[in-house]
C-alpha cells in the first residue's frame, strides 16, 4: 500500500496524519505516540488526533490498539504491530535510592511508554525463568564502571532473588525507594556495590531489601 499520495477518502489532516504515521515508523523503526503526532502535524490537542486516528483505523488504513501507548500500526505491513514491545515503569536510581511512586515497589501499573527491544538483542538475551521483561531509565552515575550511565535504559527481569555480583534493582521497604546496584549477599547485612569508585557501599539487612529483577540488557543513549 503507497501513501505518499492522498486518498480521496480521507480529508487532508488524515492523509497529513497517515504521511506521518508511515514516515515515522520507516525512519525510527518503531510507531509515534499520539502526542508525537500532534507536534509532527501542528494538531491542536490530542483528542483530534485521536478522533482521525478511529477514522483511519474504521476506513482500513492503520491498526491501533488504543491501551498501548505506541500502539499503532500500518494495515499494509503483514507484521501487525511491532515486535519486543515491553512497558517503561519509569526511573531507578544509580545513586542515592529514588523514591517510588508506590508503596508496592515498581509494578506493571506504572508504565507509561513502551520500548522496542531490537530482535538482536533479545536473542542475545539468556533468561533464567520469566520473561515478562520491563525497562527502567537510569538516573545518576554510580554504575558507570558497569558501562550503565545516566539516562540509559536498562531491560530487567523480574526475580526475586539473584546470585552475588549480579546488577539488580533493589528496593528498601522502609524507605520505599529503589537503587541500581551490584548484590552480595554477606549474611547479616546485603552490600548494594555501586559500580563507581567514587561511591560507597550501602549495607542493608535482608528483613529491608526486596529484589525487584535483575539487569539482562542495555539500551545506551547517545547524545
Amino acid at each position: 500500500m503507497n501513501y505518499s499520495n492522498p486518498s480521496k477518502q480521507l480529508s487532508i489532516k488524515q492523509n497529513r496524519i497517515l504521511r506521518f504515521v508511515e514516515n515515522f515508523i520507516n525512519t525510527n523503526a518503531y510507531p509515534p505516540t499520539v502526542r508525537d503526532i500532534q507536534f509532527g502535524c501542528e494538531i491542536s490537542s490530542t483528542s483530534v488526533v485521536d478522533y482521525n486516528l478511529r477514522i483511519l483505523t474504521q476506513k482500513g488504513h492503520i491498526r491501533r490498539s488504543p491501551d498501548v501507548s505506541r500502539g499503532i500500526g500500518l494495515a499494509g505491513n503483514k507484521e501487525g504491530f511491532p515486535r519486543n514491545m515491553i512497558p517503561l515503569l519509569g526511573f531507578v536510581a544509580a545513586g542515592e535510592p529514588l523514591t517510588l511512586p508506590s508503596s508496592e515497589g515498581l509494578t506493571k501499573e506504572d508504565a507509561y511508554d513502551q520500548v522496542e527491544l531490537p530482535t538482536a538483542m533479545l536473542s542475545g538475551i539468556r533468561l533464567r525463568g520469566t520473561t515478562d521483561l520491563y525497562a527502567l531509565r537510569v538516573r545518576g552515575h554510580s554504575m558507570i564502571d558497569a558501562l550503565v550511565d545516566d539516562g540509559d535504559l536498562v531491560v530487567i527481569q523480574p526475580t526475586t532473588s539473584v546470585n552475588d555480583g549480579e546488577m539488580a534493582v533493589a528496593w528498601l521497604r522502609e524507605e520505599n525507594e529503589a537503587t541500581l546496584k551490584r548484590i552480595y549477599n554477606e549474611g547479616s547485612v546485603i552490600r548494594l556495590q555501586p559500580a563507581n569508585v567514587q561511591m560507597a557501599p550501602l549495607f542493608v539487612s535482608p528483613e529491608n531489601l526486596e529484589i525487584q529483577g535483575r539487569v539482562v540488557a542495555v539500551l545506551r543513549t547517545i547524545v
